[in-house]
């Protein structure tokens, strides 16, 4: 069932566990993800960046496939469908299409213009019963071939847009879209405590969960963190079945080459991968 994720992450708070956000990017794959969610009893938010979305043939489209999804596999855990990294107009558009939480990525602006615009989807958000994430801090990744070190939040900043009424705020902790570098520091731990004292009990958000250590993943929970994103380990994993399959010249055994085939494997191990998330965050038998 499609739901708002807000009272989902309140109740991954009080166990202290974490939901995972698991980025969609075809059928399969989101096929993938939610017979995993319900085979594991576990709750699921998916992830749609404004990319994919355009990529999906659009917003409604993908709120369409979805809902039919639900249906067709009787899946009954709950199910939250999130713009991540959403701009602005992408808000908007999502909350008009359907989803049932959005991201707005206002870190980039100044502080004033971030809590002008925050302050009015948090109005539009509460109308409507989606559950709005809030970003402060930039988080880190490649570009151009450099990896950029993520930046640790302002929490005077954090203040600010949480007092707004979001329903989850991510804050930059040094976290990393992507790959991490050798030369990673790790997750600033001081900085996650000081925003967790400071804006109370709002569930905090963890972007860049690939790569991430084990032990540094249920730290963070224990902090406080109640969602995390896993996009690019998902990726990886995919590719690297995909590759395999290729090299192994199954592609060309008969009708290997149809994409149902093709893409098999990378679907089989998004089963694996997401399974090892839900594990890992502790939310097997929480739906």
């Amino acid at each position: 069932m499609l739901i708002s994720a807000k009272k989902m992450l309140q109740k991954a708070q009080a166990g202290h566990y974490a939901v995972g956000q698991f980025n969609i990017h075809n059928l399969e794959w989101t096929k993938a993800i939610l017979i995993t969610a319900q085979e594991l009893n576990s709750p699921v938010i998916l992830g749609v960046s404004e990319g994919a979305g355009k990529y999906m043939t659009g917003y409604k489209t993908v709120v369409g496939m979805l809902k039919g999804m639900l249906e067709e596999l009787k899946i009954t855990v709950p199910v939250a469908l999130h713009l991540d990294h959403g701009s602005y107009e992408a808000c908007h558009t999502c909350i008009e299409a359907g989803f049932s939480s959005i991201m707005f990525d206002g870190s980039h602006f100044p502080i004033e213009e971030n809590v002008e615009k925050t302050k009015e989807l948090v109005n539009i958000c509460a109308k409507k019963d989606i559950s709005l994430e809030a970003e402060v801090g930039s988080i880190g990744g490649e570009k151009d071939g450099v990896v950029e070190m993520g930046e640790c939040a302002n929490l005077q900043e954090c203040k600010k847009i949480v007092d707004l009424g979001i329903d989850m705020l991510a804050a930059g902790i040094g976290n990393i879209h992507g790959v991490y570098p050798p030369n990673w520091k790790g997750l600033s731990f001081e900085t996650l405590a000081a925003v967790r004292k400071l804006t109370g009990v709002i569930p905090l958000v963890l972007h860049g969960g690939t790569g991430i250590p084990s032990g540094q993943i249920k730290k963070a929970i224990d902090l406080g963190v109640s969602k995390i994103n896993v996009n690019t380990e998902c990726q990886l994993a995919f590719a690297a079945a995909t590759r395999a399959y290729v090299e192994a010249g199954k592609d060309k055994q008969g009708k290997g080459f149809d994409p149902r085939k093709l893409l098999l494997p990378g679907t089989k191990v998004i089963k694996k991968t997401v399974q090892e998330k839900m594990e890992l965050f502790g939310s097997l038998g929480k739906a």
